[in-house]
């Protein structure tokens, strides 16, 4: 069987982009490698009727609507994919392959965490990374900013609106200039010297031993998209513009890609977007695939006539 659609990837954006597509009587296929980016945390925010709804029952859900809608979920990782004179041929892991006619790869980016013991472990509890996504429910605790980047200014700045117990430790990655000190003040946020060695529950340890007590820290991780199957389809990855890590970037807001028959969406082109933002963009994929497949159809029927 060749599929209209193969999806790869389930999260927000492949399961919306599916039902989208399911919605318009395609006969559609997700992949899905069930390593989803939010799996840490305890629940998704910022989006209407479903904040804080636990990662794993949004996909769950979300699986259920995809077959309601008639779509196909098959568990397995999709390793490469070739183009064949129906369009798409996918091979996965366990060596078995599907056809289809157009792709959707939605498979989102990784977080590769700075390398300080203890951070990984409260990945998603209490070391964060996005404001409007935990800091509601970290409101008035007190925020450690650990630098890596430069972005790490504009970090102390913004949490600042969710607390005013701000420390940045400038792990001796970032130095203020004389303006970004002004601001720093004019926030009332503590800045503290010295590299960061470890984080554990007592509080962030310094090389010179000193340990500042913390309720939640934040850090910034550099997003990176997987490689084989983007580079197996001739996808480019370029670095983001915010220098915050890697994307595949579309042509158009659509996720259209330079590759004919291949669409991306989520956070594999927009490695910043929330689930809900996410979902928008699966959604607007899986119609524009729709429609293309529909001008591909009428064309050959008329070539046919």
């Amino acid at each position: 069987m060749t599929y209209d659609v193969v999806v790869i990837g389930g999260g927000p954006a492949g399961l919306s982009g599916a039902v989208a597509l399911g919605r318009a009587l395609r006969t559609v296929l997700v992949i899905d490698a069930g390593e989803p980016r939010n799996a840490p945390a305890d629940g998704i925010h910022n989006y209407l009727t479903r904040d804080g709804v636990p990662p794993a029952e949004y996909a769950t859900l979300g699986r259920a609507e995809v077959r309601r809608y008639g779509g196909e979920i098959r568990d397995g990782r999709a390793v490469t994919a070739t183009r064949t004179e129906a369009g798409f041929q996918v091979t996965l892991a366990d060596g078995s392959t599907v056809s289809a006619r157009r792709l959707l790869v939605t498979t989102g980016v990784t977080d590769r965490l700075p390398e300080i013991p203890g951070l990984r472990e409260r990945w998603g509890h209490t070391v964060l990374h996005c404001p409007y996504c935990h800091g509601y429910e970290v409101r008035g605790t007190r925020i450690g900013i650990i630098a890596t980047t430069p972005m790490a200014m504009h970090g102390a700045l913004l949490w600042g609106q969710w607390t005013k117990d701000v420390t940045l430790f400038r792990n001796d990655t970032f130095t203020p200039d004389p303006d970004q000190e002004r601001q720093l003040r004019a926030r009332g946020v503590t800045v503290v010297s010295g590299r960061v060695t470890a984080v554990d529950d007592d509080g962030v340890r310094l090389a010179d031993g000193t340990v500042v007590a913390y309720d939640n820290l934040v850090v910034q991780t550099r997003m990176e998209p997987g490689g084989e199957l983007l580079a197996s389809l001739g996808l480019t990855v370029t670095e983001h513009p915010s220098g915050a890590g890697a994307y595949v970037p579309a042509e158009d807001p659509t996720g259209r890609t330079a590759v004919p028959g291949v669409w991306v969406a989520g956070n594999v082109a927009d490695p910043m977007g929330q689930v809900i933002t996410s979902a928008g963009a699966g959604t607007m994929a899986g119609a524009m695939i729709n429609a293309d497949l529909v001008q591909a159809e009428t064309a050959a029927a008329v070539a046919a006539s």
